[in-house]
């Protein structure tokens, strides 16, 4: 993985929490987004929380200039 910082996406719905996961791994963005959903209805909406935590402590990507 090399010197990759693990950021929120540019590429976002909301925050680009689970973007910036699948970016950091490499993983389709679309299964990311699924499988948070699905864990979040079956843990009785922690994932919520754990949505809200990871949006205020991941940095945000340094956008780029086109």
């Amino acid at each position: 993985m090399g010197n990759k910082k693990l950021t929120r996406s540019n590429n976002r719905m909301i925050a680009g929490v689970c973007a910036g996961i699948a970016d950091y791994f490499n993983w389709d963005i679309t299964l990311v987004r699924i499988v948070y959903v699905l864990l979040t209805f079956f843990t009785v909406f922690s994932g919520g929380i754990v949505y809200l935590v990871l949006w205020l402590i991941m940095p945000e990507a340094p956008r780029s200039v086109e």
